[in-house]
């Protein structure tokens, strides 16, 4: 090739000399025109026939309409030559003139403008163009011509689809589509259509947001207000794209790969946005080329109109690049939102599908980052990986051009560059490491910020707040250890990109001009222009690769997550294989027969990964007929529950299998509320059937609790069912699974919440009634009546089914606890008849009550406990930046803008230098030596690069000091917060500050506002310079700026609220996916994941539309930012072009101002778009400031009392309460009414009342959870509203309702502050027998996990209790500490009671009449009245007493 170009052309081989086609090929006249002119029309002649002849068929007649006829027929006869000729020809014929607006003409006529530009710029000299008209206008005709078909071929294809985006994106384009995606530059520029009814000029320009930001600057927003999504950005069907992929991948390869599934899903679009992007970047260097032509014009003095068409054209650039950048972003964004909802409900759905033993590899906290940070890093990655080819791109085309101005003086800067990569590849490493480190311990605190909040009302009656708060700040204090790792390595890495454009400057100046070259301004301020183009792909470049290792890094985690298996298989067999275990052992059941079949099952809670498995149940053998009613029973821990899960499938399935058939409703022994209405919780996705509800109510035993609520059964029932008791949050539970109805019923010990009376309703209304009678029942119970009236009992002992059989030849020796009344068949006979007059007569005993006239009649109306969450109007306040600074350090802040006030003004000067210099030259002064120019420019560069390392440090300082101030502050206001903020407020909507606002806060906040700064203080640079340059720039000025804040005022008033409506919608998909981890066997249960999955697809619909319409309004300001700063652009070259023809009063002085002027005017297009845009983001970011602030604000405890309490107080017991009123909220009927009794010391005392008549209310005014409205309650004299609240609370012994063990280790359970030694603590777990169970499972150093079933319900009540007893508080309160344990294993805890408590004042609330029976008192109580007081014996002998009625419904 060498050998033939030096045999055209022996004394000029290179066909381009740098400029243009060098002087020997220029002269050889066919080159340019076979190649560019008469080439490129002979390709266009041969392109029209072939398309023209081959699809003359197939194509239906296409009716032109006027605008279609005007620029294929008007234009073309314009023409007037061969190849207009031939279009005239062709597209008269109707039939094949659709040829025109396919995907090869539309290309080739875009490659054909291309060669027309090349013929232009080869045929003639660059500044006579204009002289040259004929030419000038065959290009114009070129050009519209090929805009013209491409937009008659979008709008044709409009008509045949939803979408022109869909057209173009979709994946099942067809070939010839595919292959030309070169289309997509022109579809871009005329937008991808949403709708035929928007014009294309409002598509480019997002008009379509006008009307919402117009609401936004009058009012504020609502989420009816938003825009609409287009329907390829439906969640629904981003979800079932990506989900194909993901499932094809995890059929196809052993290693699924998550990279692989979003590239099989978005891969296509995205590829096609890299070509834009292509075009985008190249278009970028047109400013410095046309910058450096300019100037070279101004040196001239040349008096001709080119310099007008270089002022013009850089405007028209500028404008050209703005719809470009605008429309990149547009649609790289959607597709970014695709990606996140694709990833946020494949994450929901996993969680659904997972059963809790394979779930057990991975904490609570570990999957909600899953889905509040990983989700977000890995759709980040869509930025980068186009990054990583473009901006090396970037910088590959700059170094060139830097070559083609200062020859090889430029590599001393490539030097310097590459000196750094090691330098940034090494920090990277460092990063990462650190990264994977921090996100370790942010899953650490996060789940233990959960647990924290999921218990806070348990912590605060333990007095244990502060502990737990002390084990958070430990892990946050790790997690800001690598935090702040990482962030002074970022500084470091700042310090290196933002330096390396100055030393880049000195270096190459200082070498072109050793090298004996002279500086020009054309040279220097062309080189200016690159080295600022350098910038941003130089400072962007390690953002990117850390940004690449963070989605890596997030993309395993989430990758393993969604690999767990499923399970399912194992659980199902097919109902037409055979069971060797029925032929042998029941012969009269047929497999069809059969309910459940366990055939040699053995399972355990371990997750399918762990070698070591800890087997639960072993070797189970067992079928359950269809129809019938079986009791499970058996001590504690012997493995009842977990026989009911592995019938659900929740357990890993070691050996045998569990088949079942038909659908399952299911009832947990912690009951699973949701926050939303009763209704909402009753229906579970099923329509309203008000027959089968009111049935459903009344079996459930709930018909009278829901008609003395306010709102009924629309009343809104808190997170977690909070308030509720727990009775009725059981029977909610339970009426759940009656009205969805199923073929078999598993529950898991219903009747232990409620009281005995409620429990025999519940019974005979619901599990015996033909309601369920024709179904299955599976119950755990420890009830007697239940396990007599059960069909079949399944008696369970340390994970073997010890016993199965009929209740009446149960033996006495299997299970102990089960003994016979004499008064039992009275009982059973009369069961029926009495529940139902219980409930009458309840019923009308309460018509007289107050509570009745709180009674709303229409069930319609909702009633609200939870608190709609508060979303601040307006902007965001001062206040909140002054809150900021304050957290970050008044001298940290000083620091910060001082060192970036200098920064900038170092780079200042070093440009005024600069032009100093080459003036200086310029005019043949006798100037100083080179040496001395170059070591004041040294100085200016060294200055500039210590004051960026200070800005760098003293930024990541300062965020770090804030981001721990922000985290300690609001951690101390929330623990400090009354348990009503916790019952109004979903854990959810808390736990969203601690996680996504407080990363926003550590990481996006502090970096988005040194950005901030960074734009501020250079456009303040620029601007000052500008005026110093030129005078006339003070004349544009003011209506500038006031431009500039009209447009940011008009966009930040809809931003702030957009942010704030983001924020808002962000919280509930939270707060559901919190719940959802906890119900998801409940929800597999009913077989309603898909009900599920469709309720959070609309919360995260609506997180996308506000992201959406967030997007087109920082576009739609992008947009106009950039168009006036092209203007801008314009001004200044116009001016300069004026100044130098003598047509100004007053001129620029030198050539050298000249060049730094216009150097300065070009990057205004991206500092001024940065500016309002890193301004708005900072402000969004803000928002997470002010939503702390605003939980900062949070009414606190009165934590500090009057009067101190003794070590060793109480010393005594006695508790006295004197007419105690008590409301959860100040509109809520009373939960206590002014009540009076007297607990003396040392006195077991029990309360005893229905569900819901105010048993825990007691136990919440003794222990100051909830303020009481009037009275007095006195402990050994002493007025508890008085004493510190703390110290109250740590001197009392508590067993709560519900078990609480957290993570860690047995003995942190036990003894959080390390007081006994490890013989007490086994002391105290053998009086509450459960000492061999703890051995068994290793000891006090055993880790107790969340998600792992390490011990029972009934075993962790038990440790609870010991727990209590280790306290040796005089004060012991229980509440119902007993319902989940076997009747004989709760007789010996009261005998432990009464011996180990002897001489403690013990308050007992219980639901059976047995715990109370050899107390010393009893109180009744019913709905807040204390109704009945005295001994328990005494009280059993008075026939017409109510604790005489509650016994007589008891078996005892």
């Amino acid at each position: 090739m060498d050998d033939f170009r030096n045999l055209i052309c022996p004394n000029s081989p290179s066909v381009w000399d740098g400029s243009g086609l060098s002087k020997c090929y220029g002269n050889i006249y066919p080159f340019d025109v076979l190649v560019f002119g008469f080439g490129a029309n002979v390709v266009t002649l041969g392109i029209i026939s072939v398309l023209g002849i081959t699809q003359r068929t197939g194509r239906r007649s296409w009716k032109m309409n006027f605008s279609e006829r005007l620029f294929l027929h008007v234009l073309p006869a314009i023409g007037a030559f061969a190849v207009w000729t031939v279009v005239i020809l062709f597209s008269g014929v109707s039939m094949i003139a659709t040829f025109f607006a396919t995907a090869i003409m539309c290309f080739w006529w875009i490659v054909k403008i291309i060669l027309a530009t090349l013929h232009l710029f080869t045929t003639y000299p660059p500044f006579k163009v204009l002289l040259f008209f004929k030419e000038i206008c065959s290009f114009s005709l070129d050009v519209m011509f090929g805009i013209s078909i491409n937009i008659i071929r979008m709008k044709r294809a409009s008509s045949n689809r939803s979408s022109l985006e869909d057209s173009l994106l979709s994946a099942d384009m067809d070939m010839e589509e595919v292959f030309f995606c070169s289309k997509l530059v022109l579809t871009i520029l005329c937008s991808f259509s949403q709708g035929d009814a928007q014009s294309y000029f409002d598509l480019v320009t997002f008009r379509s947001i006008t009307s919402v930001m117009n609401n936004g600057v009058t009012k504020q927003l609502e989420f009816e207000d938003l825009l609409q999504l287009p329907t390829d950005m439906n969640p629904c069907s981003c979800h079932d794209a990506f989900l194909s992929c993901w499932q094809s991948q995890q059929s196809s390869c052993p290693d699924p790969s998550l990279f692989r599934a979003i590239c099989s899903t978005y891969g296509w679009p995205y590829l096609c946005l890299g070509l834009l992007k292509v075009l985008n970047d190249s278009v970028g260097f047109a400013g410095p080329l046309l910058l450096n032509k300019l100037i070279r014009f101004l040196q001239q003095g040349s008096q001709n109109l080119d310099g007008y068409v270089l002022a013009i054209s850089l405007g028209l650039i500028s404008i050209f690049k703005s719809f470009l950048d605008t429309q990149y972003t547009f649609h790289l964004s959607k597709l970014k939102l695709k990606l996140r909802s694709s990833i946020m409900t494949v994450i929901y759905q996993k969680c659904l599908c997972i059963n809790i033993a394979e779930r057990s590899k991975f904490t609570e906290g570990e999957i909600q980052t899953f889905m509040a940070i990983d989700s977000d890093r890995i759709v980040n990655l869509s930025n980068s990986f186009h990054d990583m080819w473009s901006l090396p791109l970037q910088i590959g085309v700059a170094l060139f051009l830097l070559y083609t101005q200062v020859k090889f003086a430029f590599v001393s800067g490539i030097a310097i560059t590459i000196a750094l990569i090691p330098v940034n590849k090494w920090i990277s490493t460092l990063i990462a490491s650190a990264t994977v480190k921090m996100m370790k311990q942010k899953d650490e605190r996060i789940r233990r910020t959960g647990e924290l909040l999921t218990n806070i009302r348990t912590l605060k009656m333990y007095g244990w707040e502060l502990l737990f708060s002390s084990w958070l700040m430990e892990t946050r204090l790790s997690e800001v250890m690598h935090l702040t790792t990482r962030k002074y390595l970022d500084a470091w890495c700042v310090f290196f990109w933002a330096t390396t454009p100055t030393l880049f400057s000195l270096f190459t100046f200082g070498l072109f001009t050793l090298m004996g070259h002279q500086l020009d301004a054309a040279t220097v301020f062309t080189c200016v222009a690159l080295f600022n183009t350098l910038i941003s792909p130089l400072n962007s470049f390690p953002w990117v690769i850390n940004g690449l290792i963070d989605a890596v890094i997030s993309i395993r985690r989430l990758s393993r997550f969604l690999s767990c298996s499923e399970c399912k298989s194992k659980h199902e067999k097919t109902a037409e294989s055979s069971s060797p275990y029925l032929s042998k052992d029941q012969p009269e059941f047929t497999y069809e027969d059969m309910a459940v079949v366990f055939d040699d099952s053995s399972c355990s809670w371990s997750s399918s990964d762990e070698e070591q498995l800890n087997l639960v149940l072993n070797h189970i053998t067992l079928g359950i007929p269809k129809g019938s009613f079986i009791a499970v029973i058996g001590e504690v821990g012997s493995g009842k529950s977990s026989l009911l899960n592995s019938i659900l499938g929740e357990m890993q399935l070691v050996n045998g299998s569990v088949y079942s058939c038909g659908s399952i409703a299911y009832v947990p022994q912690v009951p699973w509320i949701l926050s939303g209405t009763i209704r909402d919780n009753i229906l579970f996705g099923k329509h309203y059937d008000p027959k089968r509800y009111s049935d459903t109510l009344e079996a459930s035993a709930l018909d009278v609790d829901i008609s003395l609520m306010l709102g009924r059964d629309m009343a809104y029932i808190g997170e977690k069912g909070v308030n509720l008791s727990g009775g009725q949050r059981a029977r909610i539970a339970l009426a759940r699974a009656i009205y969805n109805g199923a073929d078999m019923y598993i529950l898991d010990d219903v009747l232990s919440a409620v009281d005995a009376r409620v429990a025999r309703c519940i019974l005979y209304n619901a599990i015996l009634s033909p309601l369920m009678k024709q179904q299955t029942r599976v119950l755990c119970t420890h009830n007697v009546q239940a396990i007599t009236s059960a069909d079949t009992i399944i008696v369970m002992e340390k994970g073997h089914v010890k016993w199965v059989g009929p209740s009446a030849c149960l033996p006495v020796a299997s299970y102990s606890s089960f003994s016979p009344l004499n008064e039992f068949d009275k009982l059973l006979l009369n069961g029926r008849k009495e529940c139902n007059v219980a409930a009458d007569t309840l019923t009308k005993g309460q018509s007289n009550l107050p509570l009745e006239k709180d009674i709303v009649p229409a069930s319609e109306e909702r009633q609200d406990i939870i608190e709609v969450e508060a979303r601040k109007e307006g902007k965001v306040e001062l206040s909140v930046y002054k809150n900021y600074a304050t957290f970050t350090g008044c001298f940290v802040s000083v620091v910060i803008f001082l060192s970036a006030i200098l920064m900038q003004a170092s780079r200042n000067g070093n440009d005024l230098w600069l032009s100093y210099w080459v003036d200086t030259t310029g005019n043949s002064q006798k100037g100083y030596s080179t040496s001395f120019y170059l070591v004041i420019l040294c100085i200016f560069c060294t200055a500039n690069s210590i004051l960026t390392l200070v800005r760098a440090f003293s930024f990541a300082f300062g965020g770090l000091r804030a981001a721990v101030k922000v985290h300690d502050t609001l951690l101390k206001r929330l623990i400090n917060a009354p348990v009503q903020f916790f019952d109004q407020t979903p854990g959810g909507r808390i736990l969203n500050r601690l996680s996504s606002d407080l990363y926003t806060i550590d990481d996006s906040l502090p970096f988005i506002l040194n950005i901030l700064l960074a734009n501020f203080v250079g456009l303040i640079g620029i601007a000052i310079v500008l005026s110093y340059v030129q005078v006339f720039f003070l004349l544009l000025l003011l209506p500038f700026w006031y431009i500039y804040t009209k447009l940011q005022f008009f966009y930040r008033s809809t931003s702030r609220e957009l942010r704030r409506l983001d924020s808002v919608s962000r919280s509930p998909i939270y707060t559901s996916f919190t719940e959802t981890l906890d119900g998801s066997s409940t929800i597999r249960a009913f077989k309603s994941e898909d009900f599920f999955l469709a309720r959070f697809t609309d919360q995260v619909k609506l997180y996308q539309q506000t992201s959406y319409t967030e997007l087109n309004a920082s576009l739609w300001l992008s947009l106009r930012l950039q168009l006036l700063a092209a203007f801008i652009i314009s001004f200044v070259a116009i001016m300069a072009v004026l100044g130098s023809h003598g047509g100004l009063p007053i001129g620029f002085s030198t050539p050298g101002l000249v060049g730094l002027a216009l150097s300065y005017a070009a990057p205004v297009v991206n500092l001024l778009g940065s500016f309002l845009t890193s301004f708005t983001e900072t402000e969004k970011e803000m928002v997470s400031i002010e939503r702390a602030l605003e939980y900062m604000e949070v009414p606190q405890e009165e934590v500090h009392g009057h009067q101190s309490l003794d070590l060793n107080w109480p010393f005594h017991g006695r508790i006295e309460f004197q007419n105690v009123t008590l409301r959860y909220k100040p509109s809520f009927p009373a939960a206590l009414c002014d009540i009076s009794f007297t607990i003396d010391e040392g006195m077991h005392v029990g309360m005893v009342g229905r569900t819901g008549a105010g048993k825990s209310s007691v136990l919440n005014a003794l222990f100051r959870l909830t303020p009481i409205s009037t009275g007095l309650i006195l402990v050994d004299g002493i007025n508890i509203a008085n004493a510190p609240i703390r110290d109250l609370r740590g001197h009392f012994s508590v067993v709560p309702q519900t078990p609480f063990l957290f993570e860690g280790s047995l003995r942190d359970n036990l003894d959080p502050f390390r007081l006994s030694d490890d013989l007490k603590i086994w002391t105290a777990l053998e009086r509450c027998h459960v000492k061999e169970e703890v051995e068994a499972a290793g000891g006090l150093d055993i880790h107790l996990s969340e998600s792992r079933m390490s011990f029972s319900v009934g075993q962790r009540q038990l440790l609870c209790l010991a727990r209590a007893l280790l306290k040796s508080s005089k004060v012991l309160c229980l509440d119902e500490c007993t319902a989940n344990v076997d009747t004989q294993t709760a007789s010996t805890l009261q005998k432990t009671i009464s011996i180990e408590c002897r001489g403690m004042t013990v308050i007992t609330i219980a639901h059976r009449i047995s715990t109370v029976l050899n107390m010393d008192n009893v109180l009744i109580l019913d709905h807040g009245i204390l109704v009945e007081q005295g001994n328990p014996q005494a009280l059993l002998q008075n026939e017409f007493s109510r604790f005489s009625s509650f016994a007589k419904a008891s078996t005892m």
